[in-house]
């Protein structure tokens, strides 16, 4: 008979209605790096989009340049929760002046 051997950080025992579901995480956390996102000033007017897959933060979409692709990263890792942030942010092109 194989008796499988619980990690340290398993609680087997525990009642499972009391701990949130890990959907319910991701909402939050994506709530609130949309929100610092929305707030912080070098971010606010870009084309960012947010969403969380097991507490890995997914930013997405257009920034005018590469500070404020990294100031969006930095911000979503300050949220609580946060285990991963996967920034695919892309810089806009240069727009090209008319002749």
């Amino acid at each position: 008979m194989y008796m499988p051997w619980p990690l340290p950080d398993e609680n087997w025992f525990a009642d499972a209605s009391h701990q949130p579901e890990q959907g319910s995480e991701d909402v939050r956390v994506e709530a609130l790096v949309a929100q610092r996102l929305s707030i912080d000033s070098t971010t606010r007017r870009q084309q960012i989009s947010v969403s969380v897959q097991n507490r890995v933060v997914i930013l997405a979409g257009v920034v005018s340049d590469p500070e404020t692709r990294q100031a969006a990263a930095e911000l979503a890792w300050e949220v609580p929760g946060v285990f991963d942030v996967c920034n695919s942010l892309r810089l806009s092109a240069p727009r090209r002046g008319h002749r």
